[in-house]
């Protein structure tokens, strides 16, 4: 496995008896297993693989490659493109680049010297990475362009990439927001994926539900707060998009209703706050 060892204590040790693989449309199938920051926090993980329209496979935030894994992308079609899409998220990159060396991968400034100091995950060669300055004009190709939408919040802590995919109308990222709890990503193991006090506060923090103040509190003052005019110019841009589905790596699939959720909790970026 792939994995530096700081990242092996943050996943499943057997992924295949935990991970729920499930089609969310003809075309998109999510891959969601446990996950743990700080060893206790229950965030969930997920992977998510698009079929395009030419038959090519998109992976975003790739997890483990288990043989129902392996089975499904085969199902699918050829693996063309793996999105690593924040500076975190990568750990299955080169797991996945192994297996499908024909695959583009992309990521943004920073996480190539990330992985190449790694001596577990360097190696890998990135054929696309986004930066603050070619963010408006880097393209990946015509097939990926047609169904895809995207923008770089490199004002974001993380250096976040999110996603659209226009025929389906769904967004797909990372850590611009949660939606905890991570119930699907827990439902195999067992284990509730409320408990735990680290879990139940966090949770708190980062859900949707309601006014979600906490949860707009953490952007303006945590993940966009050392750029505000920067990221408020990137959430500006998706909300042009038209979305109603939002993928989130940790908590549940938000399956409609999506883009005023995200526009709720980003709002303060859009709005006179006080």
């Amino acid at each position: 496995m792939s994995v530096s060892s700081s990242a092996r204590s943050l996943i499943p040790q057997d992924p295949a008896k935990v991970m729920v693989i499930r089609d969310v449309t003809p075309n998109i199938t999510t891959l969601s297993v446990p996950f743990l920051r700080f060893g206790h926090i229950k965030l969930g993980g997920r992977g998510t693989l698009v079929k395009l329209q030419t038959g090519n496979v998109a992976v975003f935030s790739p997890v483990a490659f288990t043989p129902d894994v392996q089975t499904k992308v085969k199902s699918l079609g050829p693996v063309k493109y793996i999105v690593a899409p924040d500076i975190e998220h990568h750990i299955f990159v080169s797991t996945w680049a192994k297996e499908y060396p024909e695959a583009e991968v992309i990521g943004m400034e920073g996480l190539p010297e990330k992985r190449e100091n790694d001596p577990a995950t360097k190696g890998t060669k990135f054929a696309h990475v986004f930066s603050s300055g070619n963010k408006l004009d880097l393209k990946i190709s015509p097939e990926f362009d047609a169904e895809f939408s995207y923008e770089y919040f490199h004002s974001h802590q993380n250096k976040e990439l999110v996603f659209l995919h226009k025929p389906s109308r769904t967004m797909i990222e990372a850590d611009l927001i949660f939606n905890l709890p991570a119930t699907e990503q827990y439902s195999k193991t067992g284990v509730d994926a409320r408990s735990g006090i680290l879990t139940k506060l966090f949770g708190s923090i980062m859900n949707t539900r309601g006014d979600a103040i906490w949860h707009k509190r953490f952007l303006w003052y945590g993940a966009g707060g050392k750029d505000r005019a920067g990221f408020a110019d990137s959430v500006r841009r998706i909300n042009a998009w038209d979305y109603d589905r939002v993928i989130p790596c940790h908590g549940d699939v938000i399956e409609t209703g999506g883009k005023a959720i995200v526009s709720k909790i980003t709002s303060w970026y859009t709005e006179s706050k006080h």
